[in-house]
């Protein structure tokens, strides 16, 4: 008898032990898994995610179970197969490999629960949906606005060097695409090029650093693929006083980034209406979870899919884009380190 309690002492709380390591399904209408890459890049934590659960309260009574990966391929992969040991009706997935990703894709078809690509398309796999950007577009904005503002300043052959994003991101590669079909028809030389591991603004800020020492004043302009990097190269620049300083791209229209464009250390961003393709994703993902045919404006490799329109960000437009969605106010760029800049901008 003691032996028989004993086992059922210790298979209870075995039972516990695990169901407090997985994400318990409430009793809702319905669960979603959100799963973002990192949070290096500020969109994630301050638009996607909280844009992405409020959209979903408004639907219904629905439980959004989430988690970011911190830029990890193999903890994202721990964190899918949680949420599908738990248990929910969609998987909304921003890979932070979009090769390794395939294994997290196949896992939810064969449990068949339907797999939406934020942001990110995944390299294989049967996806039910995929929102996110025009992203060769993104790379030709940025080029241009890099090329014209080097004609603007005289340096039409300038020397640039272009800080390419993450190579386990396939937007890199679009972004990277679209950029060189715009330098290769200018003038400008590319001195060399890096693909940034992780997005990593501190290995941009490396890398930089050393091209600077290699090439010097030769450098016109940085390619920075994200604001991130754009943040790691105009600290290398500083940090060796550059000067003319170069022209500097970047991506996301994150804070910093805004107001280095009014302190005059980053040229332009791209800004994407996040809260946009966050909503369209809820939308998407409580349609599956009622069984209902999700229709996309094209298809991207045979699966239906939403991509919005990004649009170049510099001190010219702050007014017109990012202030006048509400995505940031006035008073979030113009704090009192930048307040002068912004007069001097017309932004105050």
């Amino acid at each position: 008898m003691r032996r028989t309690f004993a086992i059922v002492v210790a298979v209870a709380l075995l039972a516990g032990l695990l169901s407090a390591c997985v994400p318990q399904a409430g009793s809702s209408e319905g669960t979603i898994a959100l799963l973002l890459p990192d949070k290096k890049t500020a969109r994630y934590e301050t638009f996607d995610r909280p844009v992405f659960e409020a959209r979903v309260k408004e639907l219904g009574d629905y439980e959004v179970l989430y988690a970011n990966a911190d830029q990890d391929a193999a903890k994202q992969q721990q964190q899918a197969e949680s949420m599908l040991t738990a248990g929910v009706d969609v998987l909304v997935l921003d890979p932070v490999d979009a090769r390794a990703a395939v294994t997290i894709v196949n896992a939810a078809n064969a449990q068949d629960v339907p797999v939406v690509a934020y942001d990110r398309m995944v390299a294989g796999g049967e996806l039910a949906y995929y929102v996110s950007f025009d992203n060769t577009r993104v790379g030709r904005l940025q080029a241009t606005a890099l090329v014209e503002e080097l004609e603007e300043r005289g340096k039409p052959d300038g020397g640039i060097l272009m800080v390419n994003g993450s190579p386990t991101d396939n937007n890199a590669a679009s972004f990277r695409d679209g950029a060189l079909e715009v330098i290769r028809e200018s003038g400008l030389r590319v001195l060399a090029e890096y693909d940034t591991p992780d997005w990593s603004p501190d290995k941009a800020q490396a890398w930089v650093a050393g091209q600077i020492s290699q090439f010097g004043d030769e450098i016109a302009g940085v390619y920075a693929a994200n604001d991130g990097t754009a943040s790691g190269a105009v600290a290398a620049l500083r940090a060796a006083n550059v000067s003319p300083f170069p022209v500097v791209t970047g991506q996301d229209a994150e804070l910093t980034a805004l107001q280095r464009i009014v302190a005059g250390d980053q040229h332009m961003t791209v800004y994407k209406a996040l809260k946009q393709q966050a909503t369209r994703a809820a939308d998407v993902a409580v349609d599956l979870i009622n069984g209902r045919t999700v229709e996309g404006d094209l298809e991207v490799d045979g699966t239906p899919a939403t991509l919005l329109d990004p649009v170049a960000v510099t001190i010219d437009d702050i007014l017109d884009t990012v202030v006048a969605d509400g995505f940031w106010t006035v008073h979030d760029i113009c704090t009192p380190e930048y307040e002068a800049a912004c007069e001097a901008a017309g932004i105050l």
